[in-house]
C-alpha cells in the first residue's frame, strides 16, 4: 500500500458481523482548502458507524482524509462527501461524520450527516 495521499478507501471483513458495535474514529488533523480563497480550512472528523459485513481499513481511510490536503470544498460538501464515500464502501448499518472545522471569520463551523 502507498503512503501518498490517495482517495482510494479499503474495507477488511467485519470479524463480528451478528453484533451490533459501534466504531469511532477521530482524525484531528484533517485539512482542506476554501474554494474562495485558496487558504488552508483546518478541522477534527469524528466518523462513529455501525459496522455491517465490512470495516474500513485505518491506513486507507487516512490516505483517503489526507487526499484532501490539496482540494477546495466547502464545509458542509466536504463532510457530505466523506458520508457518502463511506457509505458507498461499507454499507453500514449507521454512520455519522462530523466535520468539526476551526475558526474562520470568527465563525466556529460544526457540520454533521448521518445515514440512513
Amino acid at each position: 500500500m502507498s503512503t501518498q495521499p490517495a482517495p482510494v478507501l479499503e474495507a477488511f471483513e467485519n470479524p463480528n458481523p451478528q453484533r451490533s458495535y459501534v466504531i469511532r474514529f477521530e482524525c484531528p488533523e484533517f485539512t482542506c482548502l476554501c474554494p474562495r480563497t485558496g487558504q488552508p480550512d483546518f478541522a477534527t472528523i469524528r466518523v462513529r458507524y455501525v459496522p455491517d459485513k465490512l470495516c474500513v481499513e485505518l491506513k486507507s481511510l487516512k490516505l483517503y482524509l489526507g487526499s484532501y490536503r490539496s482540494e477546495g470544498a466547502f464545509h458542509e460538501a466536504v463532510t457530505n462527501r466523506i458520508l457518502d464515500d463511506l457509505v458507498a464502501l461499507l454499507q453500514p448499518r449507521e454512520m455519522s461524520v462530523e466535520g468539526d472545522f476551526m475558526v474562520r471569520g470568527g465563525i466556529h463551523t460544526v457540520v454533521e450527516v448521518t445515514y440512513p
